[in-house]
């Protein structure tokens, strides 16, 4: 599986691609920032994280696109910037038909680090060991970039097996319904 996540931000937006799979340790494809200059209208920062996340689902193909949930913060302008950068990115993976899942900061950081709520540092220093880095990817929008696609990595795969399992058990309790009316009306 091959996982785009993404740590939205207007000023600043974490791009980060992670494989892996049942039984394989998750590894780094890439990993980077897109920066848009403050002086720009919010609808040109817009376009300039469209073109970048367009860019990034044409050459590294995703699976999933994994996104920060949005949370309400104190600084409502802050929110609003990185709900809209949020928004743009599902947006694009929407229109290929890649698939897109919501995970929490706390989520993350708990599959990560198995606290949610651990620091920056050690999310950083946690995608560092996981995916066999030199260093830490900085800012630190890039290491929560790549937070999210490992989390997704670990927590999608269970959740397919969970959703292949429970649509089997539906398909089977269902066989087992028609073939009792089809003995039902024999009877009659």
């Amino acid at each position: 599986m091959r996982v785009l996540g993404i740590d939205p931000g207007l000023t600043r937006c974490g791009l980060g691609v992670v494989e892996g799979g049942m039984g394989r340790p998750p590894t780094l494809v890439a990993v980077d920032v897109v920066r848009t200059p403050t002086e720009l209208d919010v609808a040109r920062r817009l376009v300039q994280i469209e073109a970048a996340v367009e860019e990034w689902l044409t050459t590294y193909r995703p699976d999933t696109l994994a996104v920060e949930r949005v949370f309400a913060q104190h600084n409502v302008q802050t929110v609003m910037g990185t709900a809209q950068a949020a928004g743009v990115a599902m947006l694009a993976a929407a229109r290929r038909g890649i698939p897109v899942v919501l995970h929490t900061p706390s989520e993350v950081k708990a599959a990560i680090t198995g606290s949610g709520r651990a620091g920056k540092d050690q999310v950083g220093a946690m995608v560092t060991r996981i995916l066999r880095l030199d260093s830490p990817p900085r800012p630190a929008d890039a290491a929560d970039a790549l937070a999210l696609a490992i989390c997704h990595v670990w927590r999608g795969s269970a959740n397919h097996r969970i959703n292949d399992a429970l649509q089997a058990a539906a398909a089977q309790s269902r066989r087992q319904r028609q073939a009792f009316a089809a003995q039902v009306k024999e009877k009659k």
